[in-house]
C-alpha cells in the first residue's frame, strides 16, 4: 500500500463499529469489500460479499473488527485466500498474550499482523477514533489509515503492546466507573444521590497531576487510616444492604500495600 493511492481493503465484522470504520473507510477512497455472517446492515460505499473468502480477495489490508472470543475464527476463516505480505489488523479487546497468538497464526501465513486497540468509542467518530497500533504491520497500517482520515499512532513493533496500554487504562476507567455505581446505589438508600454525583464530578473536573499523585504517593504515609475508613464505608454499604464490592476490594489493596511496605 501507498499513502495518496486506493486501498484495498476487507472488513469482517460490520456491526456498529465495523459498520462505521468501513463506510469512512470508503469514503476516504478505499476499495473496500466487507463480510458479516450477521443479518446487519451494509455501509455506504462497501460491496458485501456472501463468504469471508470473496471478500479477501485482493486486499492489502484486512480488518477484522470482532468480539475476542470470534477473533480466532476471524483469521481462520479464510487463511488461505489472504495473501501473504497483506497487513492483518485484528481490533478486538483481547489481553497481549492472545495478541500474540493471533500474530503467530498470521505469520504463518506469511502476514504482517497489526493489534491495535481503539482507545475510544466508535459512535461519533468513525475511522477517526484515536487508537494504538503495534506489530509487524503496524507502521505501514498507521500510514494507510491515516491517510485515509484515521487516528492511529504506533506504539511498537511487538504484538500486545497496544493491547496492553488499553487495558491498563481500562482498569482505571472501567473501575472508575464501578466505584461511582456502588457508592451512587449507596448515596441513593439515604437520598444522597444528587449530592454525590455533583460531589464526584465536581472532583473529577478539578482532579490534575497534583491531585492524582496525592492520592497515591499519600497512600502509604496514611495506609492505615485509609483501611479503617474503608472498612467503614463497606460497613455502612451493608447496613444499607448494599454489596460493598469495590469498597471492600480497596480495603484489601490497602492491606496488600501496608504489608509490602512493612516487607521493606
Amino acid at each position: 500500500m501507498t499513502a495518496g493511492r486506493p486501498h484495498m481493503i476487507a472488513v469482517f465484522g460490520l456491526g456498529e463499529a465495523g459498520s462505521l470504520i468501513a463506510a469512512d473507510l470508503a469514503a476516504g477512497g478505499a476499495d473496500v469489500s466487507g463480510y458479516d455472517p450477521a443479518p446487519v446492515g451494509t455501509p455506504d460505499g462497501v460491496k458485501r460479499f456472501e463468504s469471508p473468502r470473496e471478500a479477501v480477495k485482493g486486499a492489502d489490508l484486512v480488518l477484522a473488527i470482532t468480539a475476542a472470543s470470534d477473533a480466532q475464527a476471524a483469521i481462520a476463516q479464510a487463511w488461505n485466500q489472504i495473501g501473504r505480505g497483506t497487513i492483518y489488523a485484528d481490533l478486538s479487546t483481547a489481553p497481549p498474550n492472545f495478541k500474540e497468538d493471533l500474530n503467530d497464526t498470521a505469520a504463518l501465513r506469511g502476514m504482517r499482523f497489526v493489534d491495535v486497540a481503539l482507545m475510544a468509542p466508535v459512535p461519533g467518530r468513525g475511522l477517526a477514533t484515536p487508537s494504538y497500533a503495534s506489530g509487524p504491520g503496524a507502521a505501514d497500517y498507521a500510514l494507510a489509515v491515516n491517510d485515509l482520515g484515521g487516528n492511529v499512532e504506533v506504539v511498537g513493533e511487538e504484538a500486545g503492546q497496544a493491547a496492553a496500554r488499553k487495558l491498563l487504562r481500562s482498569i482505571v476507567t472501567k473501575g472508575l466507573t464501578a466505584v461511582v455505581i456502588e457508592a451512587m446505589e449507596g448515596a441513593a438508600k439515604l437520598e444522597l444521590d444528587g449530592w454525590l454525583w455533583d460531589h464526584v464530578v465536581e472532583f473529577i473536573e478539578m482532579a490534575d497531576r497534583e491531585t492524582i499523585e496525592r492520592l497515591v504517593e499519600g497512600t502509604r504515609t496514611h495506609v492505615d487510616r485509609r483501611i479503617v475508613e474503608m472498612d467503614s464505608a463497606a460497613l455502612l454499604l451493608e447496613s444499607l444492604d448494599v454489596e460493598p464490592l469495590t469498597a471492600r476490594a480497596t480495603e484489601a489493596l490497602l492491606k496488600q500495600v501496608r504489608e509490602a511496605s512493612r516487607r521493606e
